[in-house]
């Protein structure tokens, strides 16, 4: 995983959202492994990040004025990587309810 390092940082890529209303039930089983793999390495990448925000914490409160925006730009990449799962999450089901309106059965 690339190391967070302030604003424009990345974390996992998000896979792709099959189209659920066409999409066979193997591209869905196979969709919902890559958003969990992508979940695993996006809670790496979130603790990566929260160790070096730690840090930054430590060093503003050591006096080091340049952690001040370290951290910052840390707690951004954070809330970033949290949205981006968020989002994944929310597309993936929304393609899984649209996967069972296409196949009732």
């Amino acid at each position: 995983l690339p190391a967070p390092r302030g604003r424009g940082a990345f974390g996992p890529v998000a896979p792709p959202t099959p189209d659920g209303e066409s999409a066979t039930l193997e591209e869905m089983v196979a969709a919902q492994g890559e958003v969990k793999a992508f979940q695993a390495a996006n809670a790496e990448y979130l603790e990566c990040v929260d160790n070096q925000m730690t840090a930054e914490k430590a060093a503003v409160d050591e006096g080091d004025k340049d952690a001040e925006e370290r951290y910052a730009l840390a707690a951004a990449d954070y809330n970033a990587a949290v949205s981006r799962e968020e989002q994944v999450a929310a597309d993936f089901n929304a393609a899984i309810r649209a996967y069972k309106a296409a196949n009732p059965n």
